[in-house]
């Protein structure tokens, strides 16, 4: 599955680690790529040093140059400032979407679940991840500009999700558009209501107890925390006190983590069962 839109700062990069996390947890044997050279899906999970980290970058994929695999249930392909490199390359993009797909038909009996994070500026890179991809999830704010880009990313003559389903990935479906980022103010209930309105089939349905609703990620700055340490929003941990002692798991689960994790968990429950590894 890919994560991918074509605006900036929708958090891509935490929906995909922190998804990665929770497949993890669901003991779902993973394979995370990361095709942003910006590397920040690699940084996070270097941090936190949860996965286990190839010994070659998604680059060295691209070019076919690749060894084994390390051991582990959640492992990750490192991105590298190579990357930026590939779209210069006309004459090679047909043997780099090649490439990668016999890298991931190679890995397919080991793992059940393959996420790539993508940038936001559709190149050679994130048309490769789609024309290979099963599953495409996309991530979106809701401001006014990235409402508008929705269209881009669905209907874009050369990127277009809808394009390269038609061109080159007929059996690409989409999860469904993910609001991310979002808060309980009028601005944005009047975005929601507009997205529901114009792409109501789009939106992945979650049931809150009694309550039927959409898959979303809210505002909270735990997540922010989660990813700057590079651990699984369920797992951070109150900072010890000045002059404590921070012996390991001692200190208890942050109560804002809690919180966050329960709202985000039906929606992640909703997009691992599309993924056919939920309950």
């Amino acid at each position: 599955m890919v994560v991918a839109s074509q605006k900036g700062g929708g958090g891509k990069t935490a929906t995909t680690c922190q998804l990665a996390y929770y497949l993890l947890d669901l003991t779902v044997p993973t394979l995370l790529l990361d095709l942003d050279m910006q590397m920040n899906a690699t940084r996070c999970m270097l941090r936190g040093r949860v996965a286990a980290v190839a010994r070659f970058s998604t680059t060295q994929v691209f070019e076919g140059h690749r060894s084994a695999l390390p051991a582990g249930d959640l492992v990750l392909v490192p991105a590298d400032q190579g990357l930026g490199e590939l779209e210069r390359q006309p004459q090679r993009h047909n043997d780099f979407v090649n490439a990668l797909q016999a890298f991931l038909q190679e890995v397919a009996p080991r793992f059940r679940v393959c996420l790539i994070d993508t940038h936001p500026s559709p190149d050679v890179r994130y048309v490769a991840a789609l024309a290979t991809a099963d599953l495409v999830l996309s991530p979106i704010v809701l401001t006014q500009e990235a409402l508008e880009g929705v269209g881009a990313f669905l209907h874009h003559p050369r990127h277009g999700y809808l394009r390269i389903r038609e061109r080159l990935n007929p059996r690409l479906e989409l999860v469904g558009l993910l609001p991310n980022m979002v808060e309980a103010t009028p601005f944005q209930r009047a975005n929601l209501r507009q997205l529901v309105e114009q792409h109501p089939g789009l939106l992945i349905p979650v049931q809150r107890g009694e309550v039927a609703g959409y898959a979303l990620i809210p505002t909270r700055t735990a997540i922010a925390e989660a990813q700057a340490a590079g651990v699984p929003l369920w797992q951070l941990r109150q900072a010890a006190p000045a002059g404590a002692a921070k012996a390991a798991g001692a200190m208890p689960l942050r109560s804002a983590a809690r919180d966050a994790w329960r709202e985000i968990r039906p929606s992640f429950e909703a997009i691992a069962r599309r993924l056919g590894v939920g309950g």
